[in-house]
């Protein structure tokens, strides 16, 4: 099953430590070896993106940054995983890693399935 992991970080962008950066990149080095991660990025600020929106049947294109946001999707990533159990330990060891070297951050890894076969 494929599935994404959506990483959002409640409060302002953190300066990400390197220790933190070695250790993701070993952890995504080994991931993408094993076949498991096919994909994965972080997100530029909001400040340099769009949304466009169907409100009331009229389209618009509305430039970053959007409203005041209190979490704000930082990056993701796309792995082919067995089931959700699988998904799920890997979502918990990658949140550990910013636990770890970043004390303080607080977010989110939401774990999502994508759709069909």
């Amino acid at each position: 099953m494929r599935f994404m992991y959506i990483v959002t970080q409640h409060g302002p962008p953190h300066k990400l430590p390197p220790e933190f950066l070695e250790a993701m990149h070993k952890l995504a080095d080994r991931e993408i070896k094993a076949g498991r991660m096919l994909d994965s990025g972080g997100l530029m600020p909001v400040q340099t993106g769009a949304q466009v929106r169907i409100t009331d049947g009229k389209l618009s294109v509305v430039d970053g940054p959007f409203v005041e946001a209190k979490e704000v999707i930082g990056g993701y990533a796309i792995f082919e995983l067995r089931d959700k159990e699988e998904a799920v330990a890997a979502a918990v060891e990658f949140m550990q890693l910013h636990k770890d070297h970043m004390p303080g951050w607080e977010g989110t890894c939401e774990v999502r399935a994508f759709a069909g076969p």
